[in-house]
């Protein structure tokens, strides 16, 4: 059977710290996890572990937008094209190149067909 709060004065809403909601949202959260559960295990509704979620979004937003605005403008790296290398077309390059134990490489062309190249993966296995 579940567990009753009853609060009794003045305040009625019960009251976070930042580390509890931290926490509860990491839960909530975490790989495998359900929210549910972890809202019946710290009597919180689903709602107010969504709407922590998104105000922790949010100020993170915000906190990349201010870091953007100090960091410099972005620049491009220039492309330097080999005028030596040799014009060699697609299907001469392996689309996939496998190395394998004691110096062995397996090369997967473009040309190779999708059974072809997924028989020689299972043989690998």
């Amino acid at each position: 059977m579940g567990q009753v709060t009853v609060f009794s004065g003045p305040e009625r809403r019960r009251r976070w710290s930042e580390e509890e909601r931290l926490q509860i949202v990491a839960e909530a959260f975490a790989p495998g996890a359900r929210v549910a559960d972890v809202c019946r295990r710290h009597d919180v509704s689903s709602g107010l572990i969504y709407t922590w979620r998104r105000k922790l979004r949010e100020a993170g937003a915000a906190q990349k937008a201010s870091a953007a605005e100090a960091l410099p403008a972005a620049v491009f790296a220039e492309a330097v094209l080999d005028e030596d290398a040799v014009a060699v077309s697609a299907a001469e390059h392996p689309a996939m190149i496998i190395d394998l134990p004691r110096g062995k490489r397996l090369s997967i062309y473009p040309a190779a067909s999708p059974a072809l190249v997924a028989a020689a993966l299972k043989a690998l296995r």
